[in-house]
């Protein structure tokens, strides 16, 4: 089944649009969710194999419900296996063996190593992995659930050494073939150093602390790219050796690994486009991740992708950091190129929050505008911006942001076009377990 264009209907008002096209539920009515979800992902049709579902700010505790419910939803009724969301890949595989039944065994000995960003210590991420330890364990089920991160190997301020994923690959063609392995060995390690030199926090914002421009990093990027010629050329014998799936994954951590010291040696570049490019290498990286991880599912099922609005949507993201205008094209542009209407994504947005210092929506704003519709929240499609006359969307105002939490972007205009569809909640508390915000005087609360 194609996706449903040929059925749209350009509403004269975005008032008219509303009231024509939102489907409300209630997250405490599984039969109004489910029939929402049946709504929506049948009008994106059957050829996406990966649907992004975004979140307007880190810390949303609804959207983090929603997504968990989503994702069972869609395991149970629309084919989906798989859910990676925004942390990092390299760690996504132990909380993987974790929902398989492998590893340890509790969440607690895999919540800090198993994610990035300090994701682990939300409370929603343990009980949607917890359910996917579960559901795995019934004998009944037919496909295993997997989990994935799809962030480059990346924190808030820190981007990590190579050498995690150069080592992956080279324990991968020591299994296969020891002499080469041994070979490409002895030429990394001693160009890696220390993980503490690569690893530096000053870096982020001073390129005189970054290590990869200086001629052991040069030298490093030049071994990698010859390990990654020698598994490339010999990719017949390497996967008759070793099966298609791991020659797979090494080839994708070695290219990683490529990323990665490509992220290093932008670190330490000084220029006017210097945060432009880092920004622009993570969401590629992010990217790259989702296109392996969908070939990875291709046979099994679909995949859900979980991250932040600005990641997932298909138009330029653009961010203030501080005195810096920041713009750059995210993962979910990349997606839409590659994968075009097999990538399908849903954004969010809340009307009132508290606890992250979202006041009211100002009127005329399409959060007002949403929030007048009954019921605590509502779907409805954008078809890409053709829900409205192109003079209608570039008037509507962007509302203001919010006072305590820097992670919340507004809807604007360009929204329309940047998602398929919208979710919208009323109100939004802040999640379980997420670290303090500031307060408005300038104290913090849990």
């Amino acid at each position: 089944m194609q996706p449903l264009r040929r059925s749209i209907h350009i509403h004269a008002t975005p008032d008219d649009w509303i009231g024509r096209e939102a489907v409300s539920f209630s997250l405490d009515s599984k039969a109004e969710f489910d029939a929402a979800v049946a709504k929506a992902v049948g009008a994106l049709g059957d050829r996406v194999e990966l649907l992004g579902i975004g979140e307007p700010l880190h810390g949303g505790e609804e959207i983090l419900i929603l997504r968990n419910r989503l994702f069972r939803r869609l395991a149970a009724a629309h084919g989906f296996t798989a859910i990676a969301v925004e942390s990092s890949f390299p760690r996504g595989r132990l909380v993987n063996g974790y929902v398989a039944g492998r590893g340890p065994a509790t969440y607690d000995e895999i919540r800090n190593d198993g994610f990035s960003h300090g994701f682990g210590l939300l409370e929603a991420n343990r009980e949607l992995v917890e359910w996917m330890r579960a559901y795995n364990a019934d004998p009944s089920r037919r496909v295993e659930l997997r989990f994935y991160g799809f962030d480059g190997p990346l924190e808030m301020t820190v981007a990590a050494s190579p050498g995690v994923a150069l080592r992956s690959v080279l324990d991968y063609l020591e299994s296969i073939d020891p002499a080469a392995g041994r070979r490409h060995r002895g030429r990394i390690e001693p160009l890696l150093g220390r993980d503490a030199d690569w690893e530096n926090p000053a870096a982020a914002m001073d390129p005189t602390k970054a290590v990869g421009l200086s001629s052991a990093a040069t030298a490093l990027r030049i071994a990698t790219e010859d390990l990654i010629t020698e598994l490339r050329i010999r990719r017949p014998e390497l996967a008759a050796g070793s099966g298609g799936e791991r020659l797979a994954e090494a080839l994708h951590d070695a290219s990683m690994a490529r990323q990665l010291l490509n992220y290093h040696a932008a670190l330490a570049r000084e220029s006017d486009e210097r945060l432009n490019v880092l920004l622009g290498i993570r969401d590629a990286i992010m990217a790259d991740n989702l296109v392996h991880i969908v070939s990875r599912e291709r046979g099994r099922g679909k995949v859900l992708a979980f991250a932040h609005n600005a990641h997932l949507q298909r138009g330029m993201a653009t961010m203030q950091l501080g005195p810096h205008s920041c713009a750059w094209w995210p993962a979910g542009a990349h997606l839409d190129a590659i994968l075009g209407t097999r990538y399908a994504v849903i954004g969010s947005a809340v009307g009132v929050s508290a606890e992250n210092g979202i006041g009211r929506p100002e009127e005329g704003t399409l959060e007002a505008l949403l929030t007048a519709v009954p019921g605590p929240a509502l779907f409805i499609p954008t078809h890409a911006g053709s829900c409205l006359p192109p003079a209608v969307v570039a008037a509507l105002p962007t509302r203001s942001g919010s006072a305590r939490n820097p992670t919340y972007f507004a809807l604007t205009p360009r929204s329309l076009t940047d998602f398929d569809w919208l979710v919208f909640m009323d109100a939004m508390a802040y999640t379980r377990g997420g670290p303090s915000l500031p307060e408005p005087d300038g104290g913090t609360k849990q």
